[in-house]
């Protein structure tokens, strides 16, 4: 309770959760445009300072349409900081999408110069550093020591969480509460002078990158790339590897179709620095996330929904898979009494039935079943997505054998992301799958870290995928952060636990592992390892329900504690 001597007016702010863009800003559709438009992204920072590092202090970049002008609102030009920091490239559309995260980021002023080497400056220092000849490689590189610097800085001001990454500035011979009183560009200054190679591997490895096509198309959607601080490479290709293009001699036990289903012809994208990494190009990638413009547009019609209840739909079309939708609905359930969550149960649909299940607003739909070419097999035929109006399941799980394509058609229709296979699956293992994205979606975790960490569970990873924005959540987790853990039982009978909490949407927050005499903050990303005796573990295991990679196997923590009883 709140209250004054007297009668007075008084203010109350709110800040919202939301992550949407607040205006939209227009451009020709020119690589001029382009770089002004990047300019007036910076307009998102709410400050210049290293407190610009939490993910709380930036919020969404303005759309970005393409027109006959500039139509830049007054709101916007007013809040596009002045740093006196500068990026100069080449007028090339490949250039200035490496560069747009630094320029955003810094915040500086991008200008496109022809002959110009790319090259970041700031005049009233005389600094100039050089970002060519390998931009790659050096825009990235440059965008990581000043963010990863302020996240270390930014300790000195008012919002300091003590993080325990703090004591490498001791290495540096850098000040905290020097560097935080900077302005932008004398900080800058600052830290292209700190030997940042000493320290630079004790900081989190970078949490996305983006391999985009670099086209006007796409340049809308770097908004959204860029509010999620993601590195942004163009798509390059390597060769699949024998064992990758192996055709497996396992069709007796693959889940039967009557029919033929869709044949997908796969790239390996050369991937450069990244823990997690899309897809957003011709081509049908492994071991990254597809995603299409749509699926961030998408997003934006279902945020800020009136309820807050998840709605869940699991649909079982094939009853030989009964064990897989009996075990996904008790995790839902089980999810449910911790979380307002209305879930649906349906067996057996009809084309128009499992339409209106799609076309109905639904948080997740989960499909077990079968796919052909013409679409999900139903009690009276195949339904192909392309004949539906519109999806309204925001996130969805086709685990049916080659439902890539009809996957690409949910998220082209209206979905945000879903989990799809390449081509056939083992019924068997296709459950397994099933089951334990179903407990990690429902635990806070990304579409994209569900299907990879579920994938571990069987031999044939590499027939799971995500298409659209991998990184959407539908749930949080209990602890806030979703975490993984890798165990490890040492001679002593001790047990070696290195717990490392992830969230792609939270880049540069910090978190407080749950394992016992951990009392340290630390930056997200980065593991925390250390060594427990039985009993502690058992109770750490007890109080966590996390996945936990235990000699070598994939389980989770209760599953791993009823192995040690």
């Amino acid at each position: 309770m709140v209250r004054f001597p007297e009668r007075r007016r008084i203010t109350i702010g709110f800040r919202s959760r939301i992550r949407a863009p607040g205006t939209t800003i227009t451009v020709p559709e020119t690589v001029e445009g382009l770089a002004t438009a990047i300019t007036h992204a910076t307009s998102a920072h709410r400050t210049t300072g290293p407190d610009r590092s939490f993910p709380t202090m930036r919020r969404h970049p303005p759309k970005v349409e393409f027109g006959d002008g500039y139509d830049i609102p007054d709101a916007v030009v007013e809040q596009t900081p002045d740093t006196g920091i500068e990026v100069h490239v080449p007028p090339d559309m490949e250039t200035v999408f490496a560069v747009a995260p630094l320029a955003y980021y810094l915040p500086a002023e991008l200008t496109v110069e022809e002959g110009v080497i790319p090259h970041v400056r700031a005049p009233d220092l005389g600094l100039h550093y050089e970002l060519g000849p390998d931009l790659l490689r050096a825009a990235p590189a440059l965008l990581k020591r000043v963010f990863w610097l302020d996240c270390l800085v930014r300790d000195a001001g008012p919002h300091g969480m003590n993080v325990s990454e703090g004591e490498l500035l001791d290495q540096l011979d850098l000040d905290a509460e020097e560097a935080y009183a900077m302005d932008p560009d004398e900080r800058l200054l600052e830290y292209l002078d700190a030997p940042y190679t000493l320290v630079k591997d004790e900081l989190p490895e970078w949490h996305l990158a983006m391999h985009v096509e670099p086209t006007f198309e796409h340049a809308r959607v770097l908004p959204f790339l860029l509010d999620r601080m993601s590195y942004i490479y163009p798509p390059e290709t390597t060769e699949l590897e024998g064992r990758e293009l192996m055709e497996r001699s396992l069709d007796d036990f693959y889940r039967q179709s009557p029919g033929p289903i869709a044949s997908v012809d796969m790239v390996k994208p050369k991937l450069r620095q990244g823990r997690v990494h899309g897809w957003m190009a011709e081509g049908t990638p492994i071991d990254v996330f597809k995603t299409i413009p749509e699926a961030y547009f998408n997003n934006l019609d279902y945020l800020g929904a009136d309820d807050d209840t998840i709605s869940v739909t699991v649909v079982l079309n094939d009853k030989e898979m009964a064990g897989e939708r009996d075990r996904v609905a008790e995790i839902y359930e089980e999810r449910a009494k911790e979380l307002p969550m209305d879930l649906s149960l349906e067996y057996d649909l009809t084309k128009d039935e499992l339409a209106t299940v799609l076309e109905e607003p639904n948080d997740f739909v989960h499909y077990i079943g079968h796919c052909e070419v013409d679409g999900l097999r139903c009690a009276d035929g195949n339904l192909s997505i392309e004949s539906i109006e519109e999806s309204n399941a925001q996130t969805f799980f086709l685990n049916a054998c080659g439902s890539y394509y009809e996957g690409l058609d949910l998220v082209r229709k209206g979905s945000v992301a879903g989990a799809v296979t390449f081509r056939k699956v083992l019924d068997e293992q296709a459950a397994k799958v099933g089951t334990a994205f179903a407990r990690m979606l429902v635990n806070g975790f990304s579409i994209e870290r569900a299907i990879r960490l579920a994938r571990r569970r069987i031999m044939m990873g590499k027939d799971y995928a995500v298409v659209g924005d991998g990184t959407q959540v539908i749930t949080q987790s209990d602890a806030f952060i979703p975490a993984t853990v890798n165990v490890e039982r040492l001679d002593s009978g001790d047990f070696n636990v290195r717990y490392k909490a992830g969230l792609l949407w939270g880049h540069g927050g910090v978190y407080k592992p749950y394992v016992p005499n951990e009392q340290s903050m630390h930056l997200i990303g980065n593991e925390v390892e250390t060594t427990l005796r039985w009993d502690p573990f058992l109770n750490f295991l007890d109080r966590s329900e996390v996945p936990v990679v235990y000699e070598g196997e994939f389980f989770w923590s209760d599953e791993v504690a009823e192995r040690l009883r």
